[in-house]
């Protein structure tokens, strides 16, 4: 054995010890180690083989020049050190800044400390019972100016999706000893930091990660989770050790590559920002139950409904706080669909994500096509479908009279929630449930066949009548439509504005409703329409939204600014000219009765959907109600903690299936979790194998000085930009152009001082557009990426009627 071993040679555990050999084993893999040698058992001797041979001192100094100039580090590397089982982490001398003349005495000191005290209990404790003195590094010290160690798998834990950093500056033997705290970093599996110190003083961010990096490599160039110990210099990062960590850690995971796309592009327009647990444990089930009875109307039989039971149940997924499309779970759903696989192309556009799906899904999900006779039987299949959907469309009378009847029963029929106890509230719930959640028809075939007459009417039109005049004289005749009771409200508020315009009342309406006594004949339009659109609110399916009812303020503040704005005068909307499109008469006899009847459904589409206002409206009342019940048992510190549970959770406290009796700690913990939901994510999240370990997919930047989308309201208007992100806290001044991410009907009082209106999301059909049509307001949706794009305060130039948005100066 030779009693001086180089560091590219210094391999043998045996001669060298775990730390040596294992940072030669780190050298030979390409990591960055200052330079050492190792003195073995061959190079010491005297009565307790702890005396450097006096015939070596020759030699070390020789390979000191080799490392270069001092001082250095003088480090055990005992045969069991570092090991898998046993670390003897800290127990062996470690001496630094050592000078040349001390290494002989430095190596004799820590060769010695194999049989000193501390090993000797640690060996005890350990059941080790052979005394091994160890073999000596020498090696380069590091000018550190920031130091410290690194675990790839938390060793309190045991999670091993986590990198534990702990730094100091300058180096870092009083950490590793225990005198001084490090500054904490945690980064979980992918490098993302998910724990830092308030105010970094040692490490950056880069840092961080580079270090995680690093132990990572580690990792896997000994196929343990390690412990490393590592350094910066002025040249860069190094490793100065790296064991196995000896504690007990959590078993290793299976691979699960399974690819889930959640995507939010639609659903945001129902359900923006945070969702509470509450209203999306409610959403869910209503998309469940809703969607069973889709498909169950296209044809699909009750056991094949039954057996694929959990793609209906998870259309919808809750990703920190926000709700998106589970889109595989669509596609699943729609593969399920008599014809689909004639049809895959056609169906997949149905879906109406801005991004298609990965074709690595697509590809796995897709049914292959028939050929021969199950092509007969698929088209057949298609043909019953048709079938179906003509009588239902036939039926649709019928179907919807029978659901306003079931709906006005519910509504009307049980407790006053003001009044009701808890046993009532949930049979109330129950009574939605029941009568209206699992009996979907008439809004279900309604929206169905609007999709396909609303398409179907425009390409027509464009056909007959020009791609430009068509889609205009299309719009004209679809939004805007004197019946559609979601152009109600605004409407009134316009009615109400001129009863308060020149008045007293503008100032009153400042003040709020008490304010209005003097005013009778304003107060009492505002008191019924309150009875009628009470329920509307910003975000209004969102169940912890607060309505109308209990906060009139945001009607108010649109009356009043009504009533501040400039009359603009309108006059009656002329009658389509249908000769002037289509000049012959037997075209213009069958797309004005098709119109007709797409556009009858566009109009019930709107009137139905005001309907689910109100069945949400009815459950948040319920459930406010159950709030105030549990709070007055003391299940519930604040009666608006029952947003923070869900459904089932509510449920089970009061009729008894529920698992715990302690809904302030679900409070609690659901409070927990919301504070660190952070900021919003990507529209699009790719992730695998579980939903908690997304990847969002990255993000195009935001560039040029011109966006087309969807033309919804005719008009041109050059003026400033307002992004507008939540109108119950932010407001336009008269004449701004608004920019919003999404709008439903609570926006109503930012409409009012608009000049134009541009929206991400949305289609010819949104509360926006049809909305900005009744206030002769020029409008485009789908804008993508708007309020990225927008600054407040640019100058915009909106044409409502090609859709088109541009920047000037």
């Amino acid at each position: 054995m030779k009693p001086i071993l180089p560091m590219d040679g210094a391999d043998d555990t045996g001669a060298v010890g775990g730390k040596a050999a294992a940072l030669c084993a780190l050298v030979r893999l390409g990591f960055d180690v200052p330079a050492f040698f190792v003195l073995t058992d061959a190079a010491f001797g005297g009565p307790d083989g702890t005396v450097v041979a006096q015939a070596l001192h020759a030699d070390i100094n020789r390979n000191l020049e080799k490392l270069g100039p001092g001082p250095y580090a003088v480090r055990s590397s005992a045969k069991r050190e570092d090991s898998a089982a046993d670390s003897h982490a800290g127990q062996f001398e470690t001496l630094l800044n050592v000078a040349v003349e001390d290494i002989a005495t430095a190596a004799a000191k820590v060769r010695g400390s194999g049989v000193q005290g501390p090993v000797a209990v640690y060996r005890r404790m350990r059941g080790i019972d052979t005394v091994d003195l160890p073999a000596v590094l020498v090696q380069r010290m590091v000018p550190a100016r920031a130091a410290g160690v690194a675990f790839t798998a938390d060793p309190v834990s045991g999670r091993r999706d986590r990198t534990v950093i702990a730094a100091v500056s300058g180096l870092a033997d009083a950490l590793v000893s225990g005198d001084v705290d490090g500054e904490d970093w945690v980064l979980d599996a992918k490098g993302a930091i998910d724990a830092q110190p308030s105010k970094p003083e040692v490490l950056s961010a880069k840092d961080a990660r580079e270090i995680a990096a690093l132990a990572r490599r580690a990792e896997a160039a000994f196929g343990a989770a390690q412990d490393i110990e590592w350094a910066f210099d002025g040249d860069g990062l190094l490793i100065l050790q790296s064991r196995a960590i000896t504690t007990a850690l959590r078993p290793t995971p299976m691979p699960d590559d399974a690819l889930i796309v959640l995507d939010n592009s639609n659903i945001i327009e129902s359900y923006p920002g945070l969702v509470s647990p509450l209203t999306y444990s409610f959403a869910i089930y209503s998309y469940d139950r809703v969607y069973r009875a889709f498909v169950r109307l296209l044809g699909l039989s009750p056991r094949k409904i039954s057996a694929n039971a959990s793609i209906f149940a998870n259309l919808l997924t809750r990703y920190r706080g926000r709700v998106y499309y589970n889109l595989g779970n669509w596609y699943r759903a729609l593969a399920l669909l008599p014809g689909f696989s004639l049809n895959a192309g056609f169906m997949e556009t149905m879906m109406g994500v801005d991004t298609p799906l990965p074709a690595e899904l697509t590809d796995k999900l897709r049914p292959t096509t028939p050929t021969g006779i199950a092509k007969i039987g698929a088209y057949a299949a298609m043909g019953r479908v048709a079938l179906g959907l003509l009588f239902q469309a036939a039926q649709l009378p019928r179907t919807r009279a029978k659901f306003m009847a079931r709906l006005e029963r519910a509504l009307s029929s049980g407790p006053d929630p003001k009044t009701a106890n808890l046993t009532e509230l949930a049979e109330s719930y129950r009574q939605i449930e029941a009568a209206l959640l699992d009996r979907w028809d008439a809004p279900l075939v309604n929206d169905f066949l609007c999709m396909i007459g609303f398409g179907a009417s425009r390409k027509l039109l464009m056909a007959w009548g020009g791609d430009e005049s068509g889609a205009a004289f299309h719009n004209d005749i679809m939004i805007g439509q004197g019946d559609i009771i979601s152009a109600e409200p605004a409407q009134r508020i316009a009615q109400m504005a001129e009863l308060a315009r020149g008045t007293s009342a503008v100032e009153a309406l400042a003040s709020g409703q008490d304010a209005l006594a003097e005013h009778p004949r304003l107060r009492a339009e505002i008191e019924s329409y309150l009875a009628q659109f009470g329920d509307r609110c910003t975000e209004e399916l969102k169940l912890e939204s607060t309505p109308l009812t209990e906060d009139p303020t945001p009607l108010f503040a649109a009356i009043r600014a009504g009533a501040l704005r400039e009359i603009s005068a309108q006059g009656p909307r002329p009658e389509p000219d249908w000769t002037g499109l289509i000049e012959n008469p037997v075209r213009r006899f069958i797309a004005r009765q098709f119109c007709a009847w797409a556009s009858a459904r566009v109009r019930d589409r709107e009137n139905l959907r005001f309907e689910r206002t109100r069945i949400f409206g009815q459950a948040r009342r319920v459930f406010r109600a159950m709030g105030r019940e549990l709070h007055a048992h003391g299940r519930l510190n604040d009666p608006k903690d029952v947003f923070e549970l869900t459904v089932a959770e509510l449920l089970g406290a009061v009729e008894g299936a529920g698992l715990t009796e302690d809904l302030m700690a679900k409070v609690a913990l659901r409070k927990t979790e919301a504070a660190q939901f952070g900021p919003e994510p990507p529209r699009r999240l790719l992730v695998r194998g579980q939903i908690v370990q997304s990847t969002p997919q990255s993000n195009s930047p935001v560039t040029g000085d011109r966006r087309v989308g969807t033309g919804c309201s005719a008009g041109r208007v050059t003026a400033p930009a307002r992004v507008i992100h939540d109108p119950r806290t932010e407001a336009l001044e008269p004449g701004d152009i608004l920019v919003a991410r999404n709008t439903d009907p609570g926006w109503i009082a930012v409409f009012a001082n608009a000049s134009g209106i541009i929206v991400e999301r949305g289609s010819l059909l949104s509360h926006s557009a049809i909305v900005a049509r009744e206030l002769g307001i020029p409008c485009a949706v789908g804008i993508a990426d708007a309020t990225d794009w927008v600054q407040s305060g640019d100058m915009l130039t909106l044409d409502g009627a090609t859709g088109e948005v541009s920047k000037s100066d």
